[in-house]
């Protein structure tokens, strides 16, 4: 036979064609394998320097007495004590030799203390955490930095590749090797029957799995993975900028390269081991997410997953909405539809947003008069709606099976069953076969609100929570509640902090908000526009989200500094925060321009003092300078401010040396108006620009001299407003447009 495909002993141009075509997947799938490898190994080199001087410093900090406690007091220091080495850094160092030179110190106790200094020294090199300095870099943190980038940067979508080009590599290798006789006419001819026979086997499971790569697309997975891998950040200043706007993504990755991850019972929450395991060993599928999982991240999308109907209860700033996001595209992935997510109308625009920047997923917002058309619209075409507790109420409950997941976001709003608000949402999570509610608030403290709640999703969890055996925080309590709950605390699962957050909370203004805008804007009052959010309390969105970002902050025991640079809107939210969400936590302040320095720093003192959760109001330009504020925990900015150095050096009063917790901040924005013109316009010199002059000594000692003209952008975004909502007006005074109050 010539050129015949059926023969045992035949080859022909289709078999030599799919060897060749496999070798070529192999050599693209190998790499992607080798330039993931590179790029992991850089990181190692980049931190092995950093991660040593860490673990030195802390040896050089534990006293030489310490020793006696590994060996458990059987070794003598007397002798060593009254010598210099004070410490056990200087012990390993000292090594044998100068330690057998102290008088009284024999082989035996050399040997007994060296070995009690390296189990030691092991202990600090599994323990210490490198942390990354913003505010000071380093040439050897620039350089991880640097390193860092080239992975974060390439995404999810490099790690994607990896995966299937390792699986690819393990199963090609093998497969090539077999086919080898295949891939030339006369090495066909001369191998023995079975290699012929096992040849042929393997040209046809390495076509099969070209085909599926082929329609995996991973040719172009592969090839766009390699890009990215190479590519280096375009400066270190540009890396620097990358690493400030999402810390927490270099954080993860560090952690999981450096193998120092968080305990993993606390990072499951201290599950019960059977339980936990179920949650191990579900799959998590990541085709339509666009955003990495930390691992205690990738557990309560697990835990979801695998429980079904639960609360995600994690301490605020661990990414529950991450976790969240990554639930839904997994079930999309498996072909679920339709998601519905219900959340207050404060945090309805973020969600939106999230979903779309961190996921491949559709949304269809379902609030406001046509919401009722877009309901109609999501049931036709799938995807996630996202919608309010009151809206909610207004759609008919779903069918059996036809809704894949319903996430409630701030979960403890429907704790009281009386509330029609509640009673939706329990309708709703009834004939959902599969249900998320969240929550940073420790319900768990309030067992009988707690048991409500878990009504919803579980009777028979519900039903074991009795006051008296069940005490908040008891094993038997943990145990029982464990089949529905997962909460974790950031001290447990952040070995390396994330030292700053930032988040922008997207707000829709009210009916009453918009209308105090549209008095300021035909007034060509550029002032009054940045503040008209809080000029009717009773309806203020801004308003409301800020009282819930204070209430959580002070359900978890943190503390509060609101910063804003209007007077007025300080005395709105002060009223508003004592009247009504505080529970007895003092509001201190407003901290202002008129108020003296030495009263101004009696009032930090006094908050920082207090016991618990606490609130301070400070003018941002009053308080931006000369205070610690690091008694906070949380930061609140009320709205963008011109000069973006401002907000710089406000945060820089609570996130700086000392801060014991991680700072998160919360920039508040009303979204289709000055708030967002701002932002845009000022995004290119915040991230960028801004940040080459913060690390230049010159800028730093003249921070005006970088800033846009403020006449000048307040004047372009008052005449852009004036003519989007049809009222241009001509002859704006540049008083009108810089007067503060």
């Amino acid at each position: 036979m010539r050129g015949g495909r059926g023969g045992a002993g035949s080859v022909g141009r289709g078999e030599r064609d799919t060897v060749a075509g496999g070798a070529r997947l192999y050599e693209a799938a190998r790499a992607v394998v080798d330039d993931h490898g590179r790029a992991v190994e850089a990181i190692r080199a980049a931190l092995k320097p950093i991660h040593d001087a860490a673990v030195k410093r802390e040896l050089d900090a534990i006293p030489v007495t310490r020793l006696q406690d590994v060996t458990e007091g059987r070794l003598r220091l007397g002798s060593v004590e009254k010598s210099s080495l004070r410490t056990v850094g200087s012990v390993l160092d000292a090594g044998p030799y100068r330690l057998r030179q102290i008088p009284g110190v024999g082989q035996r106790t050399v040997d007994q203390m060296l070995a009690a200094a390296r189990r030691l020294s092991e202990a600090v090199h599994e323990s210490v955490a490198v942390h990354i300095d913003v505010d000071h870099p380093e040439p050897s943190t620039t350089a991880l930095v640097m390193a860092l980038h080239v992975l974060v940067e390439a995404g999810p979508d490099a790690r994607r590749a990896v995966d299937k080009a390792t699986v690819l590599v393990e199963r090609l290798g093998l497969l090539l090797t077999d086919a080898r006789p295949a891939a030339g006419r006369f090495r066909m001819l001369l191998a023995a029957q079975e290699k012929k026979t096992r040849a042929l086997a393997a040209v046809a499971e390495i076509r099969s799995l070209m085909d599926e790569a082929e329609r995996a697309g991973l040719p172009g997975l592969f090839a766009q993975a390699s890009v990215d891998l190479l590519r280096a950040p375009e400066s270190d200043v540009a890396a620097w900028v990358d690493f400030e706007l999402r810390s927490a993504e270099y954080y993860s990755l560090l952690a999981e390269i450096s193998g120092h991850l968080s305990d993993a019972a606390a990072a499951e929450g201290f599950l019960p081991d059977e339980i936990a395991e179920r949650v191990r060993t579900q799959r998590l599928d990541d085709a339509h997410r666009r955003v990495s999982l930390r691992g205690y991240q990738a557990f309560g999308a697990r835990f979801a997953l695998a429980q079904r109907k639960v609360i995600l209860g994690d301490e605020m700033g661990l990414g529950k909405t991450i976790q969240a996001i990554a639930v839904l595209a997994h079930l999309a992935a498996e072909g679920q539809s339709h998601f519905l997510v219900v959340c207050p109308a404060s945090v309805l625009v973020n969600w939106t947003r999230e979903i779309e920047a961190r996921s491949a997923l559709r949304v269809t917002v379902l609030h406001g008069p046509d919401r009722h058309h877009a309901f109609a619209d999501w049931k036709g075409r799938g995807g996630v709606a996202v919608t309010t507790f009151d809206a909610l109420r207004g759609f008919p409950s779903p069918g059996g099976g036809e809704v894949g997941l319903l996430v409630v976001d701030e979960a403890h709003f429907v704790k009281n069953p009386n509330a029609k608000r509640s009673q939706a949402v329990a309708l709703w999570a009834e004939r959902c076969g599969r249900a998320l509610f969240m929550t940073g608030t420790p319900m768990e403290n309030r067992v009988v609100e707690f048991r409500d709640l878990v009504r919803m999703l579980d009777e028979g969890v519900a039903a074991s929570l009795g006051e008296r055996d069940a005490l908040a925080g008891s094993v038997a309590f943990r145990k029982a509640v464990a089949p529905v709950y997962l909460r974790r605390n950031q001290e447990d699962v952040l070995t390396e902090l994330p030292s700053l957050q930032q988040t922008d909370e997207w707000e829709e203004l009210s009916t009453s908000d918009e209308e105090a805008y549209r008095d300021a804007v035909r007034a060509g009052n550029f002032m009054a526009m940045r503040r008209a959010a809080y000029m009717g309390p009773e309806k203020s969105a801004k308003l409301d989200r800020l009282r819930e970002i204070v209430q959580e902050a002070g359900e978890n025991g943190q503390k509060t500094v609101v910063f804003s640079y209007f007077k007025d809107v300080l005395a709105v939210v002060k009223e508003s925060l004592a009247a009504e969400i505080t529970d007895g936590a003092p509001v201190f302040g407003p901290l202002t321009g008129s108020v003296p320095a030495g009263r101004r720093q009696q009032i930090v003192d006094d908050f920082a003092g207090a016991s618990g959760p606490a609130v301070l109001l400070a003018q941002i330009q009053a308080a931006g300078v000369g205070l610690n504020l690091q008694a906070a925990s949380v930061v609140v900015i009320c709205e963008p401010q011109i000069k973006p150095t401002l907000e710089h050096q406000a945060v820089a009063r609570a996130h700086r040396m000392g801060q014991v917790r991680p700072v998160r901040v919360h920039r508040l924005l009303a979204i289709g108006g000055v708030d967002e013109r701002m932002v845009k316009m000022l995004e290119t010199k915040t991230r960028l620009f801004d940040a080459y002059a913060r690390r230049s000594a010159v800028a730093e000692a003249s921070p005006d001299a970088v800033d846009v003209s403020d006449t000048e952008l307040a004047r372009r975004i008052v005449e852009e407003e004036q003519v989007r909502l049809g009222m241009r007006e001509d002859g704006m005074t540049e008083e009108r447009l810089t007067a503060a109050e």
